[in-house]
């Protein structure tokens, strides 16, 4: 397949993805409850405003206003008989500002979990699930998506299935958990073993690594274990912007543009070669990541937690060699897709 990622890589050495779509589009009216995938139709102007405004700070990656867009979670809005149109808009948006920028900026398809549970803890079966997420990536590579981009999953299973789906559009992919339970996913897997995950399948990821999570610290902190156990893997990570803090009934996030700025340099020392933001990251703290970026040079040595805590904030988490994948993982995991 052709690969994107690899040969804008080769040619600058490390990219900058782009930050938060869900956050910043509540920021421009979105409703809680309201799906955002719906505004690549009732809304379009303001999608191509975000991603610009990404674009315009310096990001190489844009991912598209999918994140929701299978079945299973458009079927919350009554939309599971548009996954291909809402899904083939959101990257026709993309591509249209990908392709007048001057420059090449790689159009990313993203892929949330379905919200469902996989068999045996749950009804969905794992061909069911590859058929959802093929559904949705066919929309996508319609539109003008480059890559697959799988991300804040938390069962190796649906990472599988997706990765599966991936191959049968014929579409590159890139995966990412979120470590947000005690230093693993909510199902317990650890950063050091996100490398495995679709092992023996024909075709492997263009890159992996973590997305969203906690904190900028704890994300890190998981990009060493990562980082560690396969040193010459392209690793992703897209951080949430400091800490979400409750300011009244809305949540907002601690990091400043300089910490962000902190954070992608010590992400780049730790071993990140794809390196971007997740809830809370404006184009503002886009645009510091890529100043910085521009202006810094790897280190010689990678960073220790110590150093994390120092420069960027305490870990909110346990890290994953200190818990392990008990009995409630399970249980948490109904509990989330209840709620999804």
């Amino acid at each position: 397949m052709p690969n994107p990622i690899h040969e804008l890589l080769a040619q600058k050495g490390v990219l900058l993805a782009d930050g938060a779509t869900g956050t910043n589009l509540f920021a421009m009216g979105l409703n809680s409850g309201e799906a955002p995938e719906l505004w690549n139709e009732t809304a379009p102007a303001k999608i191509v405003a975000l991603h610009q405004g990404f674009v315009d700070a310096g990001a190489d990656i844009i991912l598209t206003n999918s994140f929701g867009g299978t079945r299973h979670r458009l079927k919350l809005h009554n939309a599971q008989d548009r996954v291909f149109e809402l899904n083939r808009k959101a990257a026709e948006i993309a591509r249209s500002v990908a392709d007048r920028a001057g420059r090449k900026v790689i159009v990313a398809g993203s892929v949330g979990p379905t919200g469902e549970l996989l068999e045996p803890l749950g009804a969905l079966t794992h061909d069911a699930a590859v058929d959802a997420f093929a559904e949705q990536m066919e929309g996508l590579k319609a539109g003008g998506a480059e890559v697959a981009w799988i991300e804040t999953m938390s069962a190796p299973g649906e990472i599988r299935a997706a990765a599966e789906a991936a191959a049968r559009v014929g579409l590159p992919y890139v995966y990412t958990g979120s470590f947000d339970t005690a230093g693993r996913t909510m199902m317990g897997l650890a950063p050091r073993d996100i490398h495995s995950v679709v092992d023996g399948l024909p075709e492997q990821p263009v890159a992996v690594g973590a997305n969203c999570g906690v904190g900028a610290s704890d994300i890190l902190a998981s990009l060493l274990d990562m980082s560690a156990a396969k040193p010459d893997a392209i690793i992703v990570v897209k951080g949430n912007c400091g800490i979400p803090e409750f300011q009244g009934t809305e949540i907002v996030y601690s990091g400043t543009p300089e910490l962000m700025a902190k954070y992608a340099c010590m992400a780049f020392d730790a071993g990140a070669s794809i390196i971007g933001g997740c809830c809370g990251t404006s184009c503002e703290h886009l645009r510091a990541m890529r100043e910085a970026l521009d202006h810094y040079v790897r280190g010689a040595e990678r960073p220790d937690v110590s150093e994390i805590v120092t420069y960027i904030g305490p870990l909110r988490n346990k890290q994953a060699f200190e818990s392990g994948a008990g009995e409630g993982e399970g249980r948490r995991e109904r509990r989330r897709a209840r709620h999804a």
